[in-house]
């Protein structure tokens, strides 16, 4: 008896999520490039919205295609790094009283990243990818800020709404981290944490 082949997706349709993440990584030097040779505003708010719009459609196109995986989570975390560092960079070349006005903010910020790395890499050998929800309002949040600096030239309020979210994000991500028992990839907030923290706990206790 004949059967029917069930179509498949195309393989680059699966490597578009993919695709979508290693944009802000390939954007980076692009902005780097920018703010040493090309400071034009529009080139980069363009830079930006590409990468902000990259950063808002891999996650639903991999999850609609189910191939959302803890790997390609971790991925689109390092390449908001990356980008967003080389962005930090254009504003430092371009508009430097933008950072030094803010630096004790830009200082706690910076602090509070790299302990939430060693935290995670002490407890868990690898970096979280927990998707907060006051991560995805941060990231709503840079790019305002950014654009604001970048595009327009204020340096006051598009600062302050770039590193306040961001602390406020990295000290629930330094909670949730400890309240983990082992790692676990999207976790949106720390009341999420407390929750699969006692559900595993009471699996460990049972008889």
């Amino acid at each position: 008896m004949e059967t029917i082949a069930r179509p498949r997706r195309h393989t680059f349709v699966l490597k578009v999520p993919l695709l979508l993440t290693l944009t802000r990584v390939a954007l980076a030097p692009v902005m780097v490039i920018l703010a040493q040779r090309w400071p034009q505003p529009s080139a980069f708010v363009l830079c930006l919205t590409l990468a902000f719009l990259s950063d808002v459609f891999d996650g639903i196109i991999a999850r609609r295609l189910g191939i959302a995986t803890a790997t390609l989570r971790r991925l689109g975390s390092i390449a908001d790094s990356v980008f967003y560092v080389a962005s930090i960079y254009a504003i430092w070349i371009v508009s430097p009283d933008a950072i030094r006005a803010h630096l004790t903010l830009l200082g706690i910020l910076a602090a509070l990243e790299l302990a939430r790395y060693l935290l995670d890499f002490a407890r868990f050998r690898r970096e979280a990818a927990y998707h907060m929800w006051s991560s995805k309002l941060w990231g709503v949040a840079l790019f305002i800020g950014f654009v604001a600096v970048l595009g327009t030239g204020e340096t006051g309020w598009p600062m302050l709404l770039a590193t306040i979210p961001g602390i406020v994000a990295d000290l629930e991500g330094l909670l949730i981290s400890c309240a983990l028992p082992t790692w676990r990839n999207d976790v949106p907030t720390l009341l999420h944490a407390w929750r699969i923290r006692r559900q595993t706990l009471r699996s460990e206790s049972a008889p």
